[in-house]
């Protein structure tokens, strides 16, 4: 597996449990395999056996959500050596002050290196992390593509990030180690329930030195390094496959006609 894995998101370096390690891993891997989450859109199961996750987010040209991406990245950290704990958090994106407690649908983890804690977590398509952030209160945190800040509050932990030119609440989550158990009816939620925001819209995401890459329904957005923002509606159907194919890079599971059809008709809203 991490042979595979290592040339599927173009990793030459060391194999040692070091930080330099983990730094240069969490950059590549959201650069090579995009945040998406076309199988709940397509009302398609998403398993998080490990040998599924390996065929479709390692030997395929595919991504996935949070489920499948961070639990592929904790599996390659576990068998380099790495330390960690499995947690969980409940999504508070674009959610508005007063909106009621979210289940915990975000799956994430520390990693103990170095007399340090640092939490790591590839999966939040919200707006992907290109480095791990250290468990620090208060302390902002800038990486080459974002900058990120965490508090403790209420006894959780926030997670911001700063987009649009203000911070932004991400998620909040508490130290309880989680089980793979426990995901799997989060996922099942987070695949499969009506209400899901991701039965019904289009998500995706890729982050890559040079820039980032955000897909909500007809929407496009790519946010350079150097500040340049664009923004655009795809079109059709055809405009939506060369997205996948390009800036993407990957193999949809369906025709990109069935999928267009199921992308909702009115503007998508800024993310």
């Amino acid at each position: 597996m991490l042979d595979a894995y290592f040339a599927r998101i173009g990793y030459g370096g060391s194999t040692a449990a070091s930080l330099a390690t983990l730094r240069a891993l969490h950059a590549l891997h959201p650069a090579a395999i995009p945040f998406e989450a076309l199988d709940p859109l397509l009302h398609r199961p998403v398993s998080l056996e490990p040998e599924a996750l390996e065929r479709k987010l390692i030997a395929s040209r595919r991504g996935g959500y949070c489920f499948e991406q961070n639990a592929v990245f904790a599996a390659v950290l576990r068998a380099l050596g790495f330390t960690l704990t499995d947690l969980a958090a409940r999504v508070v994106w674009n959610a508005p002050p007063d909106a009621p407690m979210t289940p915990r649908t975000h799956r994430l983890m520390l990693v103990a290196l170095e007399g340090a804690v640092w939490l790591a977590d590839v999966g939040f398509g919200g707006y992907l992390a290109d480095a791990p952030l250290l468990l620090e209160a208060g302390r902002e945190q800038a990486t080459p593509m974002g900058r990120f800040l965490l508090r403790e509050q209420d006894g959780a932990w926030l997670l911001s990030v700063h987009a649009g030119g203000a911070w932004r609440p991400a998620y909040r989550f508490t130290l309880e180690a989680q089980a793979p158990v426990d995901y799997e009816p989060a996922n099942w939620f987070t695949a499969t329930h009506p209400a899901s925001l991701f039965r019904h819209n289009l998500l995706m995401e890729r982050l890559t030195p040079a820039w980032r890459a955000s897909l909500f329904n007809r929407g496009l957005t790519i946010r350079h390094a150097d500040g340049r923002s664009e923004a655009r509606s795809l079109d059709d159907a055809a405009d939506l496959a060369g997205v996948l194919a390009g800036i993407f890079a990957i193999d949809p599971p369906a025709e990109p006609a069935a999928i267009f059809a199921r992308l909702p008709a009115e503007p998508a809203t800024s993310r």
